[in-house]
């Protein structure tokens, strides 16, 4: 590749930093708060809405942040966005009781909605038609390895120096984001420079196509938090160590990691439902197998056989949405997707909690197969109302 080329796609590769260094920071940060509300004593409901926090803000806030940036761009609206990371990571730091976790969770959703939205919409801008398909697979590949390193440096940190000082260790990664945007974020696609016209919501949601693609990626949303969100406490409760559930954990990103590297050819051969079909098939599987077992290679193998299942499947929903978005709306479009996942984020875990509190942990991942299953059926009849038009 000679030099114009490297520097044409500059901007790209600033994207893909900034994916590794703020998905990084959400995906430890889950973990680490976790570890840390079940360490203070939580119960599993209240671990449930720490976790909830994370996204209570992302659900208000992710469509409008990407209609503004449709407009104005996306530099310092990521930049505000790191500045939010860094503040989350230092609150448990200083004061360590449960409140604060709260309140660290709610500041970090803020951090995760700007990263989720406008980096995934700055990919789709910097690819042509031809390039879409590679760049958002790498870009997922990029994803699943800040979920593989994300909770394994989170587990050795806290083993290490316990949970307030593994927050301390942590807010290096949001600091990394804010540096890469002060120094070379002007190079990053600029906005319109003008409004997108009143009631485009409707407009978007009257398209039948693009509110399938929404229920479909809110249940792959749905069992991938719900499992990385219930491994460590079901770990935490059958005695493994803050390590083995990174390792648990960092499994299921391992295999993510591979099924995405593949997925061109998979989508290429089988097409993007029947992927996706597979996929919530391998996940209701691995739901229903976690309860039987407490040693950490079973539950590793497990875990990657999950991975292998949904890993594929964000990154599928991702493009689609962004293909049928509208002219100059692609933000926003990805935006309400990231509402709608957002909505199921904040309502699952504090449900699926109360579920864990009153029953045990069995019916949770009993429960989430279930709906897994039921993921699968809608892919299945999404392919046969789209050959049917």
């Amino acid at each position: 590749m000679n030099k114009n080329a490297i520097a044409s796609r500059k901007p790209l590769y600033l994207t893909f930093t900034l994916m590794l260094f703020g998905f990084g920071s959400i995906s430890s940060a889950r973990v680490a708060f976790s570890l840390y509300a079940l360490q203070l004593g939580a119960s599993a409901s209240a671990v449930g809405i720490v976790v909830a926090t994370l996204y209570i803000v992302p659900l208000l806030i992710s469509w409008p942040v990407g209609r503004y940036s449709d407009r104005m761009g996306s530099r310092w609206l990521l930049l505000v966005g790191a500045v939010f990371g860094i503040c989350s990571m230092l609150i448990p730091y200083f004061l360590r009781e449960i409140t604060a976790l709260y309140v660290a969770g709610t500041m970090l959703g803020v951090s995760f909605s700007f990263y989720n939205v406008l980096l995934q919409n700055l990919v789709g801008l910097m690819s042509e038609p031809h390039e879409r398909a590679r760049n958002f697979s790498n870009s997922s590949l990029i994803g699943a390895t800040t979920n593989f390193a994300g909770p394994l440096f989170a587990g050795i940190a806290i083993d290490h120096g316990g949970p307030a000082n593994a927050c301390l260790y942590l807010v290096t990664l949001s600091v990394a984001v804010a540096v890469l945007l002060l120094k070379w974020g002007h190079i990053l696609p600029g906005g319109s420079g003008h409004g997108a016209p009143t009631g485009s919501i409707r407009h978007t949601l009257a398209d039948a196509g693009i509110v399938r693609i929404l229920a479909t990626s809110t249940l792959v949303q749905v069992g991938q938090d719900l499992y990385q969100f219930y491994i460590p406490v079901y770990g935490y409760r059958i005695g493994l160590s803050a390590s083995a559930i990174g390792g648990v954990i960092a499994t299921f990103a391992a295999a993510s990691f591979f099924v995405r590297f593949i997925m061109p050819h998979l989508v290429a051969r089988r097409g993007e439902e029947t992927v996706l079909r597979y996929s919530f098939y391998l996940a209701s599987v691995g739901f229903v197998l976690v309860p039987f077992f407490e040693n950490v290679v079973a539950l590793a193998l497990i875990s990657f056989m999950f991975g292998l299942g949904m890993g594929c499947g964000q990154p599928i929903t991702t493009m689609l949405i962004f293909s049928r978005s509208a002219e100059g709306r692609s933000g926003e479009t990805l935006g309400l997707r990231q509402t709608a996942n957002n909505l199921m984020r904040v309502s699952s875990p504090p449900l699926f909690g109360l579920i864990a509190s009153g029953f045990g942990l069995s019916p949770v991942f009993w429960l989430s197969a279930l709906i897994m299953g039921g993921g699968a059926i809608l892919t299945r009849s999404q392919r046969k109302e789209r050959n049917a038009d």
